[in-house]
């Protein structure tokens, strides 16, 4: 079974969380590398597995719906999978999750509306 979570970038760690991994195109500004995890940002970062920037783009340029959310979700979801490396993370995450937790992170703050959704069930998926 998979031990698989998501959190909130820059939010305090909870216990059993694991290995955070920062799923986000970009990395906070006026953070220094090397206080990324002391500050609860994020372990590795890894932005492979973050929507592509045009994505990021159509998805802030129309108005929320659920079938705009649904549209993005999709979309991420042919981005992955898609993408060669982004499969192989994506099974190499899924692998590794067997064994020990980890957690997806984002800066969102509504997980619903965050690719963290998406990502989670082809991790999930993908364990199976």
């Amino acid at each position: 079974m998979a031990k698989l979570g998501t959190f909130r970038i820059h939010t305090p760690r909870e216990r059993g969380e694991g290995l955070r991994i920062g799923t986000v195109r970009y990395l906070p500004r006026g953070v220094r590398k090397e206080d990324y995890a002391r500050q609860d940002y994020f372990d590795v970062w890894l932005p492979l597995l973050a929507p592509s920037r045009e994505l990021v783009q159509w998805y802030f340029a129309a108005d929320w719906t659920e079938k705009h959310r649904d549209q993005f979700f999709r979309r991420y979801q042919r981005e992955m999978l898609g993408n060669p490396d982004s499969r192989q993370v994506i099974q190499t995450l899924a692998a590794l999750s067997k064994h020990t937790p980890i957690s997806i992170g984002c800066y969102c703050e509504d997980e619903s509306r965050c690719h963290r959704a998406a990502l989670i069930k082809l991790l999930e998926d993908a364990a199976r």
